[in-house]
């Protein structure tokens, strides 16, 4: 059983389930829970494993609404918008993409309302930022 084999089966059982106990993680990628131990630390430290979260529906949350902010970024400016994009409370992940924009934000927030004023107010405001693309997530399929 090779390293990557048994590095990417932990990484499976945590992906799909981020509260699974070592016993668990063990069982299920059918190694020993020290061997499960070893292999999370490594991996935490290596910067694989950057953190565990729960999925949420998002049409479950009464009171709060998710969009996926799509954006593009001067790219002289590129660093320094990252930074103050990280920096925005209501920005809940920042990712790099190859798609049809630079940079694109998990933004939180009470409503769709409160959503467009931190697009506008924080985010488009950010120097750099060009323009601002929201999608609204509606219900979580899988």
């Amino acid at each position: 059983m090779s390293v990557d084999s048994t590095e990417r089966r932990i990484l499976s059982v945590l992906e799909d389930d981020a509260q699974a106990s070592y016993a668990e993680i063990a069982e299920r990628a059918d190694v020993s829970k020290p061997t499960v131990r070893k292999y999370i630390n490594k991996l935490e430290e290596e910067g694989v494993i950057v953190g565990y979260s729960a999925d949420v529906n998002p049409k479950k949350l009464s009171s709060q609404s998710i969009a996926l902010v799509g954006m593009d970024v001067a790219s002289d400016c590129y660093v320094e918008v990252t930074r103050g994009l990280s920096s925005i409370d209501a920005v809940e992940s920042l990712y790099t993409s190859s798609g049809d924009h630079m940079l694109m934000a998990e933004v939180r927030a009470a409503d769709g309302g409160e959503v467009g004023e931190i697009i506008e107010d924080e985010i488009l405001s950010t120097e750099g930022v060009t323009a601002a693309h929201p999608s609204f997530l509606q219900e979580r399929l899988k």
